[in-house]
């Protein structure tokens, strides 16, 4: 005997398949929504970790900028001391510019020249006198800026020839200069002489005869 099944097996089969593909859609559905969630409060912890460091990292770049503002102002104010302090050694130290001036002179001065007038400013000398020859002024100069540490870079501003009446009947040709030198001050002076010295002394070592 046939059996026949009259039942719409295939539309059942069909809405079980759809069911399952709604449930399996659904569930696909959830999980992809928890794990956006899950990806999301993770970026969002994150995000917020970074932003407290961020906000720590520019607290203490305030307070370094703080600390360095005020170290740059001790900075300026200790500058500002030592220029003060070096002021007043070199006020002190020039009081006695004016003798060491003249006990200069009167050492770098060679013979046949004599000194008619003198002014200072400030670190600069100009000296005006009278020599016997051209070779006498350049004689001076090279006293000047060779033989003591108390002057330094001396110029000639002018020579002018002239002459000197001596007597009656004797009247002499003569050089009528202007010189400008820089006057060393005490600290500054010492510094030279240590150093010429120090450059002296190897040549003196290498001179002397050797001991057995």
């Amino acid at each position: 005997m046939i059996l026949i099944n009259l039942l719409p097996h295939r539309e059942a089969a069909r809405k079980r398949r759809r069911e399952v593909f709604s449930v399996n859609l659904g569930a696909a559905a959830l999980a992809g929504g928890l794990l956006a969630g899950i990806i999301f409060l993770w970026y969002q912890g994150q995000i917020s970790a970074q932003q407290a460091k961020n906000q720590m990292l520019q607290t203490e770049i305030r307070r370094f900028d703080a600390q360095i503002k005020d170290i740059a102002s001790l900075e300026a104010e200790i500058a500002a001391l030592r220029a003060r302090q070096q002021a007043v050694e070199d006020l002190q130290a020039d009081r006695n510019l004016p003798v060491h001036l003249l006990t200069e002179l009167v050492k770098q001065v060679p013979d046949g020249i004599y000194i008619a007038s003198m002014r200072q400013e400030n670190q600069d000398v100009a000296l005006q006198g009278v020599a016997q020859s051209n070779e006498r002024v350049s004689e001076f100069l090279r006293n000047l800026g060779n033989n003591t540490p108390w002057f330094s870079k001396p110029e000639l501003v002018e020579i002018v020839a002239g002459s000197v009446t001596l007597s009656p009947r004797e009247v002499r040709r003569v050089a009528n200069f202007t010189v400008r030198v820089h006057l060393t001050r005490a600290s500054e002076a010492e510094k030279a002489r240590l150093s010429a010295s120090a450059a002296s002394a190897p040549l003196v070592a290498a001179s002397s005869p050797g001991k057995p």
